[in-house]
């Protein structure tokens, strides 16, 4: 930063030193010390909000503009309103609405990038994740994770649309993206549908699996039914005054995150309730599920309804009011930032 009260002559003589250093490709760090360490997160997202109401027919005209073979993934980018050109709706992540037509396959791919799906509208589609399917229901949690073969079909007879979050950001960031096709557009079953889940999700693992704790889950399907069972039962008791009831999802293998790059939690709003202040330094993409409600960040109120999606940029403080009973999704880089001994978060 340009200190104060300089004069004309000594201003001339840095510019013309500035000129000099930067043939050389350096810069001076006095000059933007305050922007490289700031005291505390000044992050260039913005609060967004998604309407579902008013994109569906924009997702719906892809479908008619494109198929998913041509596309490969048939998907509109949420981009953040300050990041327009970056493909992100966090400075860390990715957010899409993806849309699968009857009939349609996504053909398999892998990629470097770990993924999540999470069900919005429609029936009769499924996932495969290196050789087993599941079929996509509304609010179902499913992870692609970092270099698994994924394919996506739709043997139903209406559209389904589901929103894709990805950790893309990151991986550009670190230049560590690879990706690779099969010949094959959709994969050959290896195991029955559940077999995952019963084999690594039912409180039991195989007598002889072992898994670091920053490896992805082996459960990829994380289903709405046993969520909302879930709150259904806990949901009795006393809510926390900051975040309702709260849960993250666990790889159940270890307990940590499902993803090593990606965090991903379900919250339960009784009617009426608002939430005390709340602000972290993950970056954070919410989906309301059921009900509706408003979102005070900042000094910004957003309205939702279900289907909705919205950002709570870094170190923003977040307040929300319930209008009826609500279950809201979300998904942040909270692990990594954990991992790195980053993470903050001050309950106001």
């Amino acid at each position: 930063m340009q200190a104060a009260n300089i004069s004309a002559d000594a201003a001339h003589d840095r510019r013309g030193y500035y000129d000099r250093i930067g043939r050389h490709s350096m810069t001076p760090l006095w000059e933007v010390l305050g922007a490289l360490v700031p005291p505390s997160p000044r992050s260039p997202v913005v609060p967004a909000i998604w309407r579902y109401a008013d994109v569906r027919e924009q997702v719906m005209e892809a479908g008619r503009l494109i198929t998913a073979e041509e596309a490969e993934r048939r998907v509109l980018i949420l981009e953040n309103p300050a990041l327009r050109g970056q493909s992100c709706i966090t400075q860390s992540l990715y957010a899409g609405l993806q849309l699968i037509m009857p009939g349609e396959v996504a053909p398999a791919h892998r990629h470097a990038q770990s993924a999540l799906r999470l069900v919005l509208d429609g029936e009769g589609a499924y996932t495969a994740v290196d050789g087993e399917r599941t079929t996509m229901r509304r609010g179902d949690f499913i992870i692609t994770p970092a270099w698994t073969w994924h394919d996506h079909g739709n043997l139903g007879d209406q559209p389904v649309v589901w929103l894709d979050g990805l950790d893309i950001p990151l991986v550009r960031f670190l230049d560590a993206g690879f990706a690779e096709k099969t010949e094959q557009a959709v994969q050959e079953p290896l195991r029955p549908e559940g077999d995952a889940l019963a084999r690594y999700g039912a409180n039991m693992v195989p007598v002889d699996f072992k898994q670091a704790p920053q490896e992805p889950t082996r459960v990829f399907v994380y289903p709405y039914e046993r969520t909302r069972a879930a709150f259904a039962t806990i949901a009795s008791g006393t809510p926390n005054p900051h975040v309702g009831f709260k849960q993250r999802f666990v790889n159940p293998a270890t307990g940590a995150s499902p993803m090593p790059t990606i965090g991903a939690f379900a919250q339960w709003l009784p009617a009426g309730f608002d939430t005390q202040p709340l602000r972290s330094t993950d970056g954070t993409v919410c989906v309301c599920l059921e009900g509706e409600g408003e979102a005070t960040i900042g000094e910004q109120t957003l309205r939702f309804a279900e289907n909705d999606v919205f950002v709570v940029p870094s170190w923003h403080t977040l307040r929300l009011h319930a209008g009826r009973d609500t279950l809201l999704f979300s998904y942040s880089d909270r692990p990594v930032q954990q991992a790195l001994g980053l993470w903050r978060e001050q309950r106001l």
